[in-house]
């Protein structure tokens, strides 16, 4: 049992592990006891001692009387102790006894700890630090025990530090342009404490700055009525500064959230309107709340890693009030797209699936559970290879008079076909879209035609946002003959219609940046209310599923595939923009099932680069710039990978999000890699790796810049870094045979080789099976060459692990030559 103690307020005792249960500690005796040991703060307190400050006149057989209070307490709080065993927790030591409780365990030092921390982080962090701190509090430190002489330095040092903590707090609710909130604390703190000229300085200013510029005056002149008058002190220079620059309204009293901008003030006003409306228990306050984390999560570094953690407990409160619906929102409302394809955190990866797919099933089998055999819409097979090259595919399913777009790539890249009559976000001088999107452009200004219509006739309602191709209203050629069909609401059907399912959807992983927001998902006309119904029960099922898409990556199992599909093709059903963006975020994800496929992934980027344009989804049009960045990199084209990366990054900074230069920082060195200039690319990765520290991205972080400047080396033709501080995380078994083999064991080598698994399914598959076959070759190894030869085969056109956008070991043909393919 892990015990509390409790000194600010009566002294106490509770189970940590029984959600709080009371201990009980018998007799007042029995309390000051462990009072007097609390206060000396794990050091031993000599039995003689405690005689003293427990009586004033010690009687007869006292230090037996302590003896038997010890024993009794310890019997309270190590109820499991076997008899005769050593007491863990009220240990016997020298003359004496000692607490020995954890640093976390009492009240009043985590109350210290708290506005400590407090003091070394700015407002916005401070502020819920002095607020947890000071609700520590239930009444006067040592309550029971004011009038003991051994209580009361430890009850003055406390209640100072209260009073400090309390003025703390007012600076930083004023600082965060909260002061209406500030007044009734430092009122009713002042009216005990009436000589703290610091709360008095901190009252009339946030009377002023709510408004109040004639009672932050009365404060302070009665400040100086009693300083005058009670203490014959005028007051100090700082409350007497404060009254002429109230009177003269100095500009430098206005709140720092008004100085930086109406939206600031904005923020405070709605937030503490916010506080004060909603109740605390209502369920919507866990809706908002993941809303927020999911914004906090944009911030990159501590505000992912706070978000991400706080995610899997939203997640489980809302499963404890036992509504499906609700739970199905609360883990869909955490919108940040994908772009790496290693978990930051597998468990709480595992545990949000799990939640997911509980809430699947519980909404399978409550009312209003949809009929399946509604219609749909086929998703495109995205770039998936058939035996024709690209540029055939796309001449053998052109649609029927419109011409053929033109092809500028060299064979070994996946077309890129440029649309012909609209505008692509960004787009470059002469970058051509990506294979299955093309937009032919025959279509009447402002209309969008159907695969069911003739060339140059318009569907009524199609508006076009003029940013270009993908267009659903045009058909999609995809491999095998199919075409898919349908519509996306413009911004004038959208008018009108209900929005369903537009909480966003999320995961607890690397984020690349964007807010993700955009137009909400629209039930279709005609339907009723049980057709609305089951639109929306869809839209909640397809998010669900595409969180188990986005959060099983890197796995063997075809369920985050599936789950992929499903989510893609209900949210194709539904032309629903925000939905199908993260829908795709799943496929991308569970796009890795084999070697050589970007053109499949550019593909995906160009479709969510041209849907996120065109209706707002910042975020995903953030990660379409990444995936295709990544993607054309594997293809060789740096030319339009370097236009992604500029794409990406000048949404980054248009919408504040950091970490998207983690990403194309590090393209950059993958580039100067890829182009020979191998020592500036070391130094490159070197500077790249600094960036993702206190980035929030565990997952991308641990081992990636030794597994980058080893790729250097096997480039080069140079044995591996042997230097046994490197941390090599989960690139280890890949990288220790040729780690091996340079320290020259390779017996060692050859038998760790034998052990190496399959490279996880993800965006260093082809970079790893590479390194596998380089050890094999080295080691003659032809069981192990076969199979890298098997693996790598389908990837003959591209650069090995420059698919990652990190880094590359060149053209996988030539590691397929060494290896005897």
């Amino acid at each position: 049992m892990r015990v509390g103690f409790g000194v600010l307020g009566p002294v106490v005792a509770w189970d940590r592990d029984a959600d709080g249960r009371a201990i009980a500690l018998k007799g007042p005796r029995h309390r000051a006891v462990l009072a007097r040991l609390i206060v000396a703060r794990r050091r031993v307190v000599p039995v003689s001692r405690l005689v003293e400050d427990l009586w004033t006149a010690p009687p007869p057989g006292a230090v037996g009387a302590v003896r038997t209070f010890v024993a009794a307490l310890r019997r309270a709080l190590e109820p499991d102790r076997p008899p005769r065993a050593p007491a863990r927790l009220l240990v016997t030591e020298g003359p004496g006894y000692a607490l020995r409780a954890d640093a976390d365990a009492v009240d009043a030092w985590r109350f210290e700890q708290d506005v400590a921390a407090a003091a070394t982080l700015p407002p916005d962090g401070a502020l819920p630090r002095l607020e947890e701190a000071l609700g520590r509090w239930r009444g006067p430190a040592y309550a029971e025990f004011a009038d003991e002489g051994w209580a009361r330095g430890e009850r003055s040092r406390l209640a100072e530090l209260r009073l400090h903590a309390v003025e703390r707090q007012a600076e930083a609710r004023l600082a965060l342009g909260r002061a209406a909130e500030a007044v009734p604390d430092l009122e009713a703190h002042l009216a005990e404490h009436p000589w703290r000229e610091g709360a008095w300085r901190a009252l009339a200013l946030a009377l002023y700055r709510t408004g109040r510029q004639g009672d932050a005056l009365a404060v302070l002149r009665r400040a100086r009525t009693l300083l005058v008058e009670q203490l014959g002190l005028d007051p100090g220079p700082e409350l007497r500064r404060l009254e002429s620059d109230i009177l003269a309204q100095a500009p430098h009293l206005a709140p720092a959230t008004a100085r930086g901008g109406g939206a600031a003030q904005v923020w405070a006003d709605a937030a503490a309107a916010y506080d004060r409306t909603v109740a605390s228990g209502a369920r919507t306050r866990l809706e908002s709340t993941v809303g927020l984390l999911r914004d906090l999560s944009m911030t990159g570094g501590g505000g992912l890693l706070t978000a991400r953690r706080q995610r899997v407990a939203a997640v489980a409160a809302a499963e404890e009030l036992g509504d499906p619906e609700l739970t199905a929102r609360v883990i869909g409302a955490y919108d940040v797209p994908a772009i790496w394809t290693r978990l930051d955190d597998p468990e709480q990866a595992a545990t949000i699936v799990a939640a997911a797919e509980r809430t699947l099933a519980a909404l399978a089998a409550g009312p209003g559970a949809p009929d399946d055999g509604l219609p749909g819409v086929e998703p495109p097979d995205h770039g998936e290879p058939s035996g024709q090259t690209p540029d055939q595919e796309s001449a053998d399913h052109e649609v029927p008079g419109h011409e053929a777009p033109h092809h500028r790539e060299p064979d070994h890249t996946a077309p890129d076909h440029k649309p012909t009559g609209h505008k692509t976000p960004d787009p470059g001088p002469s970058e051509p879209e990506a294979p299955g999107h093309e937009d032919h452009g025959h279509e009447a200004p402002g209309r969008g035609a159907t695969a069911h219509e003739a060339p140059g006739r318009v569907a009524p309602g199609h508006a076009d946002t003029g940013h270009g191709a993908p267009r659903r209203g045009a058909s999609s050629p995809g491999v095998g003959g199919r075409e898919v069909t349908g519509r996306w609401a413009s911004g004038r059907e959208a008018v009108g219609r209900e929005a369903v399912g537009r909480e966003a959807v999320g995961r607890g992983s690397s984020a690349p940046g964007g807010d993700g927001r955009g137009a909400p998902g629209h039930s279709t006309f005609g339907r009723g209310t049980a057709g609305e119904a089951a639109t929306r029960h869809d839209a909640i099922r397809a998010r669900l599923l595409a969180t188990v898409a986005v959060e099983s990556r890197g796995g063997h199992s075809g369920r985050g595939r599936q789950a992929a599909r499903q989510a893609e093709e209900i949210a194709r059903r539904l032309d629903d923009p925000a939905l199908l963006a993260f829908a795709l975020n799943g496929v991308f994800m569970q796009s890795f099932d084999r070697a050589g496929l970007a053109p499949r992934r550019d593909a995906i980027g160009a479709e969510l680069i041209a849907l996120s344009a065109r209706h707002g989804l910042v975020a995903f049009e953030v990660l379409g710039h990444l995936i295709r960045l990544q993607a054309r990199s594997a293809l060789a084209d740096f030319a339009s990978a370097d236009r992604h990366a500029a794409a990406a990054e000048r949404l980054g900074e248009r919408h504040e999000r950091p970490l998207v230069r983690v990403f194309t920082e590090w393209y950059r060195a993958l580039r100067l890699a890829a182009t020979g200039r191998a020592d500036e690319a070391e130094a490159a990765y070197r500077d790249a790796a600094t960036r993702l520290d206190g980035a929030g991205m565990p997952g991308l972080e641990r081992g990636l810049l030794p597994l980058a400047l080893l790729c250097l080396r096997v480039e080069r033709g140079r044995p591996a870094p042997t230097d046994p501080d490197l941390d090599w995380g989960p690139y280890a078994p890949w990288a220790r045979p040729l780690v091996l083999l340079a320290r020259d064991r390779r017996a060692e080598a050859a038998a760790t080789l034998r052990t190496v698994p399959e490279p996880p399914r993800d965006l260093l598959l082809e970079a790893l099976w590479c390194l596998t076959g380089r050890a094999a070759i080295a080691l003659g190894d032809r069981e192990t060459m076969a199979r890298a030869r098997t693996a790598l085969a389908p990837a003959a056109a591209e650069l090995a692990g420059a698919g990652s956008g990190l880094l590359t070991l060149g053209p996988v043909s030539r590691h397929l030559a060494d290896l005897g393919g």
